[in-house]
């Protein structure tokens, strides 16, 4: 009898314990965690741009009147002086047909006085307002015929109209944009870097793109170009990067620059969000170990680790808010797709 007590206190103590080992795991903070491992470290500096051929040209009217006539040619081949649209130019010919009459009597009248002299009855002073008058009438057509030029636009340059805007009946404004034509080939990046950003930019940098329509490509290309003055409102400089002609981004495409200022193979690297100021969390036997490190570059996703933290050492990724130094801690699985 007492033997059997003993067991069913014995089992009892068993459980009691075996509970609250169960209870202390179950009360850990989960969290979740990244292996510190080498790779290449990138310090890079941020942009945003747009897509555009290296040789091309925006067609304005340099005048304000309706549309007659627009080509339908979209993503095609067009030579420099070929018209693309011509506007309502009936006024500006009936002003010029006025003209040229004008000066048909004007000739006249000139040859009448011409003829007045040669018979003693007209001065010369007539001869000379005649002359005059001619003249003056004829540098009117002139005007006019070059005012009629800006009825017709043409294209300035041998390319492909990579875009129009525009349809018969409207109204072009003057200065709006109704062709955009250009070479296809190659194609740059036009970014806008933040000023206190650019002193670590120059040229033949690799920069690394991101854009929703290609978001699982490597995107690449090269600083080609800088402009040497910034605009004091925006606080930016331009910059523009080369293009390898087998790109897929296209014409007029946004994108994200990722500048390549500073790199380093065989980096120890943890993840950005596992870093507080000069701090980690390590993952040792259940339990989160605060640790101070010293950083190295700093990229967008992983910054580089130079002491502190081993190789192979799993560190809390993301940092979990108030976690504290000697917490115990349970591991749990990040979603799928993160690092």
């Amino acid at each position: 009898m007492q033997r059997g007590r003993f067991w069913l206190w014995l089992v009892a103590v068993v459980l009691v314990l075996a509970f609250g080992g169960w209870w202390r795991f179950m009360r850990a903070t989960e969290v979740q965690v990244s292996v510190a491992s080498r790779g290449t470290a990138a310090e890079i500096v941020y942009a945003t741009g747009a897509v555009e051929p290296v040789r091309w040209a925006k067609v304005a009217s340099v005048i304000r009147d309706r549309i007659i006539e627009i080509c339908h040619c979209e993503g095609q081949e067009v030579a420099k002086g070929d018209v693309l649209a011509r506007l309502d130019d009936r006024e500006i010919r009936a002003q010029l047909q006025e003209l040229k009459a004008r000066e048909e009597f004007a000739k006249r009248e000139l040859s009448r006085v011409t003829e007045l002299i040669a018979r003693n009855v007209a001065t010369t002073q007539a001869h000379e307002r005649a002359s005059t008058d001619l003249r003056s009438i004829q540098g009117l057509i002139s005007v006019q015929m070059e005012r009629l030029d800006d009825y017709v636009i043409n294209s300035p340059m041998a390319g492909v109209v990579l875009r129009r805007d525009g349809e018969i009946g409207e109204i072009a404004e003057q200065g709006q944009i109704l062709f955009r034509v250009g070479v296809p080939k190659p194609l740059q990046a036009v970014a806008e870097v933040n000023e206190e950003d650019i002193p670590r930019v120059a040229v033949g940098q690799t920069v690394l793109f991101r854009t929703d329509a290609f978001m699982d490509r490597r995107l690449t290309g090269t600083v080609r170009e800088m402009t040497p003055m910034g605009d004091p409102v925006t606080k930016t400089y331009r910059i523009k990067v080369a293009l390898p002609d087998d790109t897929p981004l296209l014409p007029g495409m946004s994108v994200e620059a990722n500048v390549v200022t500073r790199e380093k193979a065989d980096a120890l690297l943890v993840p950005k969000d596992a870093v507080d100021g000069a701090t980690v969390f390590v993952v040792d036997g259940g339990y989160a170990r605060k640790r101070r490190i010293t950083l190295g570059i700093r990229g967008i996703r992983a910054v580089e680790v130079l002491s502190g933290v081993e190789e192979g050492e799993r560190v809390v990724s993301p940092l979990t808010a108030n976690l504290a130094d000697g917490e115990r801690v349970r591991v749990t699985d990040k979603p799928a797709g993160e690092p």
